[in-house]
């Protein structure tokens, strides 16, 4: 399993960490302190390990598949405006990352990058129903032939950094890497109103995988 990049800084400082205070147990220091303090650095770094993977996602063979842009549970599905991108009725998939889900962010679908921003914010918890509208955040809109779609990278309670990949004018491929949050947080995922929607409130989504809905057959009239 690959390593998300901007995971190693902070693995690699762990891992220094524990086996500084191994050596220093090894070579003769003394005292439960140290012995405790060896275990605490040793399991952080094996937590950071596990934080920042980037699984290979596995994406459904169906073209029109919109799939998860995170990894979590669902927490909310609800249609409302967005009359920034879409411009009109959307449907918005909230899904909530803890600390132990992949924090990688994928493109839902193949297109063009048509819109990008960052908003400095708040940092409410992630479940919070304003998180989408006060707490810091980036969007990236996708524009696709059947329509545009919209990703909030959203940051959460302990969550302090958002990072977006792709800029205004470049091509994603579904399954593709968009983006990082660390370390727990809500990603909403944004499509048409008449788009078919096939998860559910409380499903747990793989990202780059699970289908969340399917895109019409064709360019809307």
């Amino acid at each position: 399993m690959s390593i998300a990049r901007e995971g190693w800084p902070f693995i690699g400082i762990a891992t220094l960490l524990a086996a500084a205070l191994w050596v220093a147990l090894v070579t003769g220091a003394a005292g439960g302190w140290l012995r405790a303090a060896a275990w605490a650095a040793t399991l952080t770094a094996a937590f950071t390990l596990w934080f920042f993977r980037n699984p290979e996602p596995e994406p459904p063979a169906d073209p029109q598949a919109v799939v998860a842009p995170g990894q979590g549970k669902i927490l909310e599905i609800v249609e409302e405006d967005e009359p920034v991108y879409l411009e009109g009725r959307a449907v918005r998939i909230t899904i909530f990352l803890s600390v132990f889900d992949v924090h990688v962010q994928r493109a839902p679908v193949s297109g063009v990058v048509g819109h990008r921003t960052y908003t400095p914010g708040k940092f409410l918890a992630a479940w919070n129903d304003k998180a989408s509208t006060d707490n810091e955040q980036a969007a990236l809109g996708i524009e696709t032939p059947e329509g545009r779609v919209l990703v909030k990278q959203i940051a959460g309670l302990v969550a302090r950094r958002v990072v977006t990949d792709p800029e205004v004018g470049e091509r994603v491929e579904r399954g593709s890497r968009i983006g990082l949050i660390r370390f727990g947080s809500r990603v909403d995922l944004l499509v048409p109103a008449h788009w078919e929607i096939t998860c559910s409130v409380g499903d747990r989504v793989r990202v780059g995988s699970t289908v969340l809905a399917r895109r019409p057959r064709g360019p809307e009239a």
